[in-house]
């Protein structure tokens, strides 16, 4: 029997692929779920957290799903470049790609931006970190979650 992903994997995986080609268009890689931290050398990043899921209705066999997913920004520079520039270019071009495709190539019912902050530290250079939290709605069967519903 062959494995099947479910429907909330195969929404993380389109949105890797998604952002890649956004991301190394900005000298950027992407990191999905990092065990560690990101180092300076791997800057500037785009990391995709799946930070949290929860019901939104159940009816009959079917069950309406919203994902959170954080994408986190990262950049880091030497005066007089200024990290939060950087972070923001990238935000900003990953915000655009993923919102041109709200459904996920048929695998969402739609993409809502929630939140966005910004954080920014003095270490050996400059570093900053932009996360945005997205909500991610999708539908699955009640008894299957690899089966759109």
């Amino acid at each position: 029997m062959m494995a099947v992903n479910s429907i909330r994997e195969r929404i993380l995986q389109t949105i890797v692929a998604t952002l890649t080609p956004v991301a190394t268009a900005q000298g950027a890689t992407v990191w999905r779920t990092p065990a560690v931290a990101i180092t300076r050398d791997q800057c500037p990043a785009l990391v995709v957290f799946a930070e949290s899921e929860s019901i939104a209705e159940r009816s009959n066999d079917r069950v309406s799903r919203e994902l959170t997913v954080r994408l986190v920004a990262l950049a880091r520079a030497v005066p007089p470049l200024v990290p939060e520039t950087l972070a923001d270019e990238l935000l900003c071009a990953a915000h655009a790609t993923l919102m041109m495709d709200v459904n996920l190539g048929g695998l969402s019912l739609g993409i809502r931006e929630l939140e966005c902050d910004w954080e920014v530290e003095d270490a050996d250079a400059l570093a900053c970190a932009i996360p945005a939290r997205y909500q991610i709605t999708y539908r699955t069967l009640v008894s299957d979650l690899s089966t759109l519903g």
